[in-house]
């Protein structure tokens, strides 16, 4: 059974799952202090890991009905992230396996969100496209197998897509986290009331996007809650058709006919319709594996690559910008 730990943002979460892949538990406490000010202030993140990372853990252990005897693996992010976060769940890992000897593995953030789509009962295996769209990243990935190489077949140039939903939803006087609140205005607007740019570029660029929404928003009467509307639904559909536009040239450039979905605005309802739209195999996964988790993290330790006692005790996080999918 591996003991997993997730805390590079503003979510501590604990899994333990099965060495089949079935989740025990899947426990996420998120951070809603933030909200206030409008986005994750890093030290506020990092001081309150340190307050619930014990209670998160006993809570998965009491979910799960089971005991830390029964722990055969531990597992916890290492990096990209905020540094100070990070640390907080890192160190908790490898404290619990350096206690008990145990193996340690040290886990890409972004390879984890591949990694869902490994978890019971879906278990949707290599070869596919990955698509992972967060609030940090997004990267289209060809995986070829567990633990394989991955190859970046498209990655983000300036804003990721969770980034524009957050910025766009701030433009348009929305509360924060940004991607939900756009979503559900964008539910009473017309998608094709405002054309948003989406981009030429191989990769992924959502500042000109980002521009297009400021400026047309000093064009109209952006008080109107109609007008908003229209204006959220349309940007919606430019970060969404993005992102389609780059998946359709990474599948027909690979020749793969198998996709999986990864990261916080997996859970997006616009972009989850129109990927089932595609003539393939399809992997969405459910919201609570979609955003920040520490099941996805116990997932890609499966793939291996775990450290013996004592060898991981030198082990460092490492920031945003650095990592194997970099």
């Amino acid at each position: 059974m591996i003991l997993a730990f997730e805390t590079s943002c503003d979510d501590t979460c604990a899994a333990l799952v099965g060495d089949d892949g079935t989740v025990l538990a899947n426990v996420i406490s998120s951070q809603e202090v933030h909200n206030r000010f409008g986005g994750v202030v890093p030290e506020i993140a990092a001081r309150h890991h340190l307050e619930l990372i014990d209670a998160v853990v006993a809570e998965a252990f009491a979910r799960a009905g089971v005991g830390i005897e029964q722990v055969s693996l531990v597992a916890a992010t290492r990096g990209p992230g905020l540094t100070g976060a990070l640390l907080v769940g890192f160190c908790a890992g490898k404290s619990f396996a350096a206690a008990r000897e145990l193996p340690f593995a040290a886990i890409d953030h972004l390879e984890g969100h591949i990694a869902a789509a490994y978890l019971a009962p879906a278990r949707f295996e290599p070869p596919f496209l990955a698509l992972i769209a967060s609030g940090g990243h997004t990267l289209l990935l060809d995986v070829s197998a567990r633990g394989g190489p991955v190859e970046v077949l498209a990655r983000t140039l300036d804003d990721a897509a969770g980034e524009a939903f957050d910025k766009g939803a701030r433009m348009l006087g929305l509360g924060y986290p940004g991607g939900p609140e756009l979503s559900r205005l964008a539910a009473d607007g017309d998608p094709r009331s405002y054309d948003f740019p989406t981009g030429r570029s191989e990769d992924f660029s959502f500042a000109g996007l980002k521009t297009a929404l400021l400026y047309k928003t000093r064009e109209v009467d952006a008080s109107d809650r109609q007008v908003r509307a229209n204006l959220a639904a349309a940007y919606q559909r430019a970060i969404v058709e993005a992102l389609l536009r780059r998946v359709l040239r990474g599948l027909e450039r690979s020749g793969r006919t198998r996709l999986a979905l990864g990261g916080g605005v997996a859970a997006n309802a616009a972009l989850r319709a129109r990927l089932g739209e595609l003539e393939v195999e399809l992997f969405l996964p459910p919201p609570e594996l979609c955003t920040d988790n520490a099941a996805m993290i116990a997932a890609a330790a499966l793939a291996g690559g775990a450290l013996s006692y004592p060898d991981y005790l030198g082990l460092d996080v490492y920031a945003t910008g650095e990592g194997p999918l970099r």
